[in-house]
């Protein structure tokens, strides 16, 4: 008689490494693993095997990155969206499109549950199960680290060394990591001391620290349409390339490290360092272009929507309806965020060198302190200042007319 089968989002790392071994022996479930590409590089080398020995009926690589570039990455961007001034949501995005997947062959195989590796202390439990609920509610979920007697990631490299589990770490390198096409993420061991300065030179895989970068600084130039990346030095790519290539050169000079200590969704906080050279070459592009193109009320509603639009990232709520509408929002807003921005990048730093958009506001000699425009004149900003200082005027002379003194 067949077992009903539950599909693991495996990344072929400790914790699901020995959660197949789990599941089959707490459940007696056939195990389709899903590994889903967002940008791991050599990290998916392998795993289909690795996982069908440690147990897994079979094993799924789907190849998402294009599309987590495209629709993912790239709306965040336009957003503008940045988790409590320095988290560029790489780990936060990349969870609700893993998620379809893993709804997806579950479809396809007929799988009655969807089982996830994240821990109870963290917010990925919660990025996963609500994009899986508004896919199909009709999934069990399962979240062995809510449930199993393991307490620690000491303790699951003595499970998997007890079940002669194949395990990737050892106790010596207990960093918990994260990486995909637009971050690595660095959690754990000395970082969980806000004391502790990181150890750079051994902990980054992306680039270098800014004392190890060239001592000479390098230019680049983005391009964008609507808001959208397109180019780099002149060099019209598409989304993927694009990321991968300002990811090399934001690393190779020490741009985008931040050590970020974060309030978790579920209440507490933590310290990690992140590593987002290229995001945050662009980040930096995306809104010097914005300074031309985009009046003052729209810069500074699209600032104040960013914050919420990072925080339903950041808490799991891609697949809502103000997730979708806001997206909706800052297509219109960047429609003519059209130019190109250079930037010069220099051991850690990541300059503005100059923008240009066709759809620029910025009038050069209307800004000019001469007075030879017809649309401005120095004698205008009188009665503009008397109207706008009218309700100070006013109070005033109430206090005044009252003796009230402060």
């Amino acid at each position: 008689m067949a077992k009903d089968k539950v599909v693991l989002a495996y990344s072929g790392g400790l914790d699901t490494s020995i959660i197949i071994h789990w599941l089959k022996e707490t459940y007696d479930y056939d195990v389709v693993c899903v590994c889903g590409d967002v940008g791991q590089g050599k990290e998916t080398d392998g795993l289909e095997e690795r996982a069908k020995r440690t147990g897994a009926l079979k094993c799924y690589i789907v190849d998402l990155r294009d599309d987590y570039v495209k629709d993912y990455i790239f709306p965040t961007l336009k957003a503008g969206a940045v988790y409590e001034g320095k988290y560029l949501l790489g780990t936060s995005h990349a969870r609700p499109i893993i998620a379809k997947a893993l709804v997806d062959i579950a479809h396809k195989e007929g799988a009655v549950a969807i089982c996830h590796g994240a821990t109870g202390k963290g917010n990925d439990q919660v990025r996963f199960e609500l994009s899986i609920k508004a896919l199909d509610p009709s999934l069990k979920i399962i979240a062995p680290w809510r449930e199993w007697d393991i307490k620690s990631r000491e303790d699951a490299v003595d499970y998997a060394e007890k079940n002669h589990i194949e395990c990737p770490v050892t106790k010596k390198d207990l960093y918990s990591r994260d990486r995909n096409i637009w971050h690595i993420s660095h959690e754990g061991m000395d970082l969980e001391d806000p004391w502790n300065e990181p150890q750079y030179d051994s902990l980054l895989k992306l680039g270098v620290s800014p004392e190890k970068a060239p001592d000479e600084a390098e230019y680049v130039t983005i391009g964008f349409e609507a808001g959208i990346p397109v180019s780099v030095n002149g060099e019209k790519m598409d989304p993927r390339p694009l990321v991968e290539k300002l990811n090399e050169l934001g690393g190779k000079h020490g741009v985008g490290i931040a050590d970020i200590v974060e309030d978790r969704l579920v209440g507490m906080k933590s310290r990690g360092v992140y590593e987002t050279p290229g995001g945050t070459i662009l980040y930096t592009a995306i809104q010097e272009l914005e300074y031309l193109c985009l009046d003052r009320d729209t810069q500074s509603f699209k600032r104040q929507s960013a914050i919420k639009f990072s925080e339903l990232v950041y808490d799991g709520k891609w697949f809502t309806p103000l997730r979708e509408s806001m997206s909706a929002m800052f297509d219109e807003m960047e429609k003519y965020v059209t130019g190109e921005v250079r930037l010069k990048l220099y051991k850690g730093n990541c300059t503005p060198a100059g923008a240009k958009s066709p759809y620029s506001l910025y009038n050069e000699e209307i800004a000019s302190f001469g007075d030879s425009h017809e649309l401005y004149s120095h004698k205008d900003s009188a009665g503009f200042i008397n109207l706008f200082g009218l309700p100070l005027k006013v109070r005033a002379m109430m206090k005044e007319r009252n003796g009230i003194k402060d």
